[in-house]
């Protein structure tokens, strides 16, 4: 599930998660069970996030890993927050190639920068000012872009119109999956 701040993509994940009865993975869920599970690795990413700093690409991969071989990601599952970067999204491939996986979809929910501004700002956050918000999805972009480029030319992108009722979007994720099956 791509898009940027704003669009939406955790709601939706949740919503289509719950229909499929596969688990929504959320990079924030990965690392919070890692750190309670209490494994040498959960200890590093426990350790990595008490210094304020992001969690690398490297230990990023290994919670995820360690997250998709749990019993209830099976059957599938849809990754909401990963991958992040083209490199992130190659990570991403290996795991699931050792696994005799592949991928099914790479749902990118659009909204325009003045609605994803919007949103941003009702929701009266403290750190959401307009200049802040929109350096974030000016990284968002710069990051994010290539990625979106490269499942396009995979053919595994299913571009949704995030700008519509909270339903709607939904109902367009599960036409433009139905689509692709």
């Amino acid at each position: 599930m791509l898009g940027a701040p704003g669009s939406g993509k955790g709601t939706q994940a949740t919503i289509l998660a719950e229909a499929l009865g596969i688990p929504s993975i959320s990079t924030g869920e990965m690392l919070r069970e890692a750190v309670a599970t209490g494994t040498e690795l959960g200890q590093t990413v426990e350790s990595i996030m008490a210094t304020g700093k992001l969690v690398d690409d490297e230990t990023m991969a290994a919670v995820v890993e360690e997250r998709l071989a749990t019993a209830d990601a099976a059957e599938g599952f849809i990754l909401d927050g990963y991958p992040r970067t083209l490199g992130q999204a190659d990570t991403l491939a290996g795991i699931l190639e050792r696994r005799g996986w592949s991928l099914d979809s790479v749902v990118y929910i659009e909204v325009p920068e003045a609605e994803l501004v919007a949103r941003a700002l009702a929701r009266k956050r403290a750190d959401d000012k307009e200049e802040v918000i929109r350096q974030r999805l000016e990284v968002y972009r710069q990051q994010t872009q290539p990625l979106i480029d490269h499942y396009r030319a995979a053919a595994l992108l299913r571009d949704i119109d995030g700008h519509q009722t909270i339903e709607g979007v939904a109902k367009s994720i599960v036409d433009a999956l139905g689509e692709a099956g």
